[in-house]
């Protein structure tokens, strides 16, 4: 396995000669070298624990770190500097969220996670989910009278996008809850890995993606996690494989969606996966909810010390998780809420409930924009780094990131040198000044701030005539 990617102190290629001065002189300026530069590798040696601020952060300009980018490990590409900001885009967002992919904030985007293709448990094909979605629907300006094999819906919309933004990029997501279980059987085999890393990539040159993004919730034992790891291999190589036929050579992205508790990740072989992913999706949220007895903080960063039954679980400690088992800051990208979890009949966190009630979309769960609900007030828990809003007649809350609380986090990535931002799911954000996307990526230092990595517009070998032709 190779190594995490740590920048080291470079070998001197010259040769020691056999008189004492050269040999004193060679031997001087090797020290030298090696006290300018051991410094810089203790403070990205990715085993380090870096410190936290508490604090929110006065200023939305922050620098960047000075390693602040993705490592050359087997999965990565060339050494990118900047931050990553993710948004999972959702194929039925398109029916009574009335959110297309013509509204995302791309200004604000380096990644757009196309959810979800689905895998047959008995053969592993990875195949669309929502081909009305996916290929078939027509928008303003799609023409009807096209001729040839030509490509609509939203994934024509995205790739219109990547081609007026040159540094978006956007992946495929196979799994999601849902269909984790379709993972287990297709990723215990040698045949069943080779037909997922097939179809997978066929879905890709197709569509015009950039890459994949695997959501397998969760591998349940330590052979499932092997064989997580095999499937993640045999993906980076017939990734690698296509690419070398491609003209220009693009590196296609591999990332994963990974959990934050350590119910699920003592089942994982991290070290394993790290190797040939580009980028980690930490989902550091859904701490809490309907399966617990109290109500409590959904994406904390940290434990409360006053109040621990309202932290089942902490971002900081999963983070210190991922780090201590070699996995470089830099390719954790945080993962944040855009909705909030709700708890009824409560004095608060850590506090007995009764039910959830109803929610924007399912039962307890609340869409960002529509939040804080009516009569409520929004509440801050320092120690915690969590925010919520209760309302004292109904007795109601929902555990939610606030602009404060995104601002705060966006600082703490900024502090552990991560990756960046990811959210899960980008039609539930509110629009302008109140955007946590927008708020984030401002903390980070704007847009400039961003990762700039180009995209492939370039796909030869398409079924799509209009794809091949640039749309």
């Amino acid at each position: 396995m190779p190594s995490s990617g740590t920048p080291r102190p470079s070998r001197s290629t010259r040769s020691f000669r056999s008189t004492p001065v050269l040999i004193v002189t060679s031997l001087a300026v090797f020290l030298l070298s090696a006290a300018v530069l051991l410094p810089r590798y203790i403070f990205t040696n990715p085993t380090q624990v870096l410190p936290t601020s508490p604090a929110i952060p006065n200023s939305p300009q922050h620098p960047l770190p000075e390693d602040n980018h993705q490592p050359n490990t087997m999965g990565g590409g060339p050494i990118t500097p900047g931050y990553r900001s993710v948004a999972y885009f959702v194929n039925w967002a398109i029916y009574g969220r009335k959110h297309r992919p013509q509204d995302l904030p791309v200004q604000n985007l380096t990644h757009i996670l196309y959810a979800f293709a689905n895998v047959r448990p008995e053969s592993g094909e990875v195949y669309l989910t929502d081909t009305w979605a996916d290929t078939d629907i027509h928008w303003e300006g799609d023409s009807w009278n096209d001729s040839g094999t030509n490509l609509y819906g939203c994934l024509k919309q995205l790739n219109i996008l990547k081609s007026r933004n040159r540094n978006l990029k956007v992946l495929l997501s196979i799994g999601g809850w849902t269909y984790s279980s379709n993972f287990r059987q297709p990723a215990s085999t040698h045949e069943g890995r080779e037909n997922f890393a097939r179809t997978a990539v066929d879905l890709l040159k197709n569509m015009g993606f950039d890459g994949l993004d695997i959501d397998w919730e969760y591998p349940s034992s330590p052979t499932e996690a092997s064989h997580l790891v095999a499937l993640l291999s045999t993906l980076r190589h017939h990734l690698d494989v296509y690419s070398q036929t491609l003209p220009h050579r693009p590196h296609f992205e591999l990332t994963v969606a990974s959990p934050a508790g350590m119910h699920n990740l003592q089942n994982m072989d991290l070290p394993g996966m790290d190797q040939y992913l580009d980028f980690w999706n930490l989902m550091a949220y859904d701490f809490a909810g309907s399966w617990d007895q109290t109500a409590g903080h959904q994406a904390n960063l940290f434990p409360s010390p006053y109040n621990p039954q309202s932290t089942p679980f902490s971002t900081d400690a999963a983070v210190n998780h991922y780090i201590n088992q070699g996995v470089h800051p830099s390719k954790i990208v945080l993962g944040m809420p855009l909705y909030g979890r709700a708890f009824q009949q409560t004095d608060g966190p850590g506090a007995p409930y009764s039910g959830v009630g109803e929610g924007t979309w399912e039962n307890g769960v609340h869409d960002y924009k529509k939040l804080p609900l009516e009569g409520s007030e929004e509440r801050y828990d320092d120690h915690a780094g969590a925010s919520y809003c209760y309302h004292p007649g109904t007795r109601t809350m929902v555990s939610y990131d606030t602009v404060p609380l995104a601002r705060r986090k966006a600082q703490y990535v900024v502090d552990r040198g991560l990756g960046g931002g990811m959210w899960w799911e980008s039609s539930a954000d509110k629009e302008g000044p109140e955007s946590l996307i927008g708020n984030v990526v401002d903390a980070f230092g704007g847009p400039g701030a961003l990762q700039y990595k180009e995209n492939s517009i370039t796909y030869p070998d398409t079924k799509y005539d209009n794809l091949r032709n640039g749309l």
